[in-house]
């Protein structure tokens, strides 16, 4: 992963294959942001004429390379958009800065070193680049050939140099480890997402699961299919019967001395969803292995927090299994008896994802936690609803989702809030079982939500994340954004975390 360090370094002398400024979009032209000083005055205060003979406008995501002045170590001075410029006496946003910083290391990928010169007022600032800078040099290349003769891809960005910062403050060193931890964590459930299924089945992910969790000191149990069936998880037995593969139920415990609250995450984890026999059709499969985002989200956010020592104690629960079609996978009309003890009429199997969920739901709820957040890519109508870059928060109480969403925010993740409207209940009603896994066709997004919130223990406070949208990026790369396995939901829950562990939330 790419290394980060605070420099005070002056810019000139700085040995680096690039030196990255910010512009932004003034009402005349570019602007060059604060920063960016010394790199102006070596071009005798005319940088923005430059950039803006050359076509620059400070739009963000846009990227414009030119040969740095004479006197410099570094050759090129890379020039990343940041967007319209604040208003008087306002700062760039978080975000504006992480994007910026995503788009130029994703630029300066296959070089050893970059110097980001871009707007730091405090440590906040220094964490958000140096976020940026860790998700957009991220690419995946477990399975491509780098190096010199290479033609598939260039190794990420080796080294960037944060500008501004104050190497031997404690709050600027603080905010670069935390965005370490998360980033780390983050690309590591990207690497899961994106890893191929015929190499990540239910028993691989657990075997990552375990690795990790014993590395950081996290207590860790898988259940198997034996162990599986003698406690009576019929929903994930039930989509995972159907393949050679067979289901886990992976438990992740972090806990500290001091905590006082303690919060259970469950993540939906189908490695490979064809829809069983309520098959998918061409066209539909093809990224089904990403699937098991949010298993992934709840794996890497334990994990965080553990490495951050966050005081507060965190459980996660990851319900993974492969959705596979076969004589002996369930069928439609097929009723499942849940951990629970209700029983659910299958009416589409392709419907499978709430049925893990609901298992791993109410064994969270067991151990009376003070809030459950399921995080899953769960339904096409999410994603209908808010499109393929915002995910969706339903919950069973109004002010804990409106926490949840300005954790989102803090965060940097976009989300909106949605409802659960009970009148939609009636269409799961089931003639054979206690409720069906299918509602209404429309609000099928909302259809799951009052599905799985029949799965939550009384009394505890509970969300839902339907990340189906942003979980896999489908088109080209933005921000700090790469196309494919997303990471969507980490740092919102990470930052969950954080403002529990401090008392900020419940």
């Amino acid at each position: 992963m790419t290394a980060l360090t605070l420099s005070t370094a002056a810019v000139p002398g700085l040995r680096a294959d690039a030196i990255v400024v910010g512009v932004a979009k003034g009402g005349k032209g570019p602007v060059v942001a604060p920063g960016a000083e010394a790199v102006d005055q070596a071009y005798d205060g005319k940088l923005a004429d430059v950039l803006g003979t050359l076509g620059a406008s400070g739009a963000e995501g846009e990227v414009t390379k030119l040969p740095a002045p004479a006197g410099f170590k570094a050759p090129v001075v890379v020039a990343v958009g940041l967007g319209a410029l604040p208003k008087k006496d306002e700062t760039f946003g978080a975000e504006s800065l992480r994007r910026a910083a995503g788009v130029a290391a994703r630029t300066l990928a296959g070089a050893k070193k970059a110097a980001f010169a871009l707007p730091i007022e405090d440590a906040a600032d220094a964490g958000a680049i140096a976020e940026g800078a860790l998700l957009g040099a991220y690419s995946f290349d477990a399975y491509k050939e780098i190096g010199k003769n290479a033609k598939k891809g260039k190794a990420p960005l080796a080294e960037v140099a944060l500008l501004g910062g104050k190497p031997r403050d404690a709050a600027f060193k603080a905010a670069v480890a935390r965005a370490t931890a998360v980033c780390e964590e983050l690309n590591r459930a990207r690497d899961l997402i994106n890893t191929p299924p015929n190499d990540l089945n239910p028993e691989a992910f657990a075997a990552v699961a375990q690795a990790a969790a014993e590395e950081h000191g996290i207590q860790v149990e898988v259940l198997d299919v034996e162990a599986l069936e003698e406690g009576g998880y019929g929903g994930i037995l039930g989509v995972g019967i159907g393949s050679a593969a067979g289901p886990r139920l992976v438990k992740l415990t972090y806990t500290h001395e001091a905590a006082t609250k303690h919060l259970a995450y469950v993540g939906k984890g189908i490695t490979y969803d064809s829809g069983g026999i309520s098959l998918k059709p061409a066209g539909h499969n093809e990224t089904m292995k990403c699937d098991m985002s949010g298993a992934a989200a709840v794996f890497a956010a334990v994990v965080a927090a553990a490495r951050l020592g966050l005081e507060v104690n965190v459980t996660g629960w990851l319900a993974l299994a492969e959705n596979m079609p076969s004589g002996s996978a369930t069928r439609p009309g097929d009723v499942l008896r849940m951990y629970s003890g209700k029983t659910v009429e299958v009416l589409n199997t392709d419907a499978e994802g709430r049925l893990v969920l609901a298992d791993a739901l109410w064994a969270a709820s067991a151990e009376q936690p003070d809030a459950i957040v399921d995080v899953a890519t769960l339904t096409g109508a999410m994603v209908l609803a808010l499109g393929s870059r915002t995910y969706g928060i339903m919950a069973n109480d109004d002010a804990f989702r409106s926490a949840v969403h300005e954790a989102a925010e803090e965060a940097g993740e976009a989300a909106w809030p949605m409802p659960l409207p009970d009148h939609l209940k009636k269409g799961m009603e089931s003639p054979t079982a206690d409720i069906a896994n299918m509602g209404e066709r429309y609000g099928g997004g909302l259809v799951a939500g009052l599905f799985l919130r029949e799965f939550v223990g009384e009394g505890i406070t509970w969300a839902h994340l339907d990340i189906a949208g942003p979980a896999f990026n489908e088109g080209g790369p933005f921000g700090y954004t790469p196309k494919g396995g997303t990471g969507t939901a980490v740092r919102t829950l990470v930052r969950l975390a954080e403002l529990t562990a401090a008392g900020d939330l419940g």
